[in-house]
Order: structure tokens, then sequence, then C-alpha cells
């Protein structure tokens, strides 16, 4: 039976590694509401956010070393949508402190 639900996800302290804010399941389409990200640690950084299309390694940027101000709050309000096993990522430029909060629908097919 189909469903809808609303979720967030939380992620702590990403930085210069991959970090999945959102993991696909097979049978799920997500639609991203909004994606919040806010520097902690002092110190100006750029980030990437991104597609890994079906988990497989094939990255598809949405934002590509995209300022972030010292102790400052990007968000992003446009609609993303992500199918089955897609995964939402991000990664800083270097060694950083960034949370992001991403609010989504899930829904079942």
């Amino acid at each position: 039976m189909a469903s809808e639900v609303l979720g967030v996800a939380l992620t702590a302290g990403v930085t210069n590694s991959e970090s999945v804010l959102l993991n696909g399941v097979n049978g799920h389409t997500y639609t991203i509401l909004s994606i919040t990200l806010c520097e902690t640690a002092g110190a100006a950084e750029t980030f990437d956010l991104y597609i890994d299309d079906g988990g497989g390694g094939t990255d598809y940027e949405i934002y590509s070393d995209q300022p972030l101000g010292a102790n400052q709050t990007f968000e992003h309000t446009g609609r993303i949508v992500l199918v089955d096993e897609d995964h939402l990522c991000a990664a800083t430029a270097s060694s950083a402190n960034v949370d992001v909060v991403v609010s989504y629908l899930d829904q079942t097919r």
C-alpha cells in the first residue's frame, strides 16, 4: 500500500569526506522540501551538494564549491526528487564542521 510521510534527516559534522544526507530505498520516491547547512566551526568554507545516482558512484552536482561563511547558514528551498536508491550527499572543500538538516516527503509506490 502506498504512503506519504514527512521526514527529517539530521547530519552533524559534515567535513571533507562524503556524507550521505539521505540514503534512498528501493520502492520510494523522496521529494526534498528544504536543505539547511550551518557552518559551526567559525571558519568560512565551501561545500558540494550532489546526488549519487543509485548509490553507484556517479555524482550529479547541485552545488559545487558553494561559499558558506563562518557561522553562517545556507538554505536551499527548491524541490529535488530522489528515486529508489539515489543518495543525497554533501562534502566540504577542507576539514570543517557543517551541520545539515534535510526536510523531505517520503512516498512509497
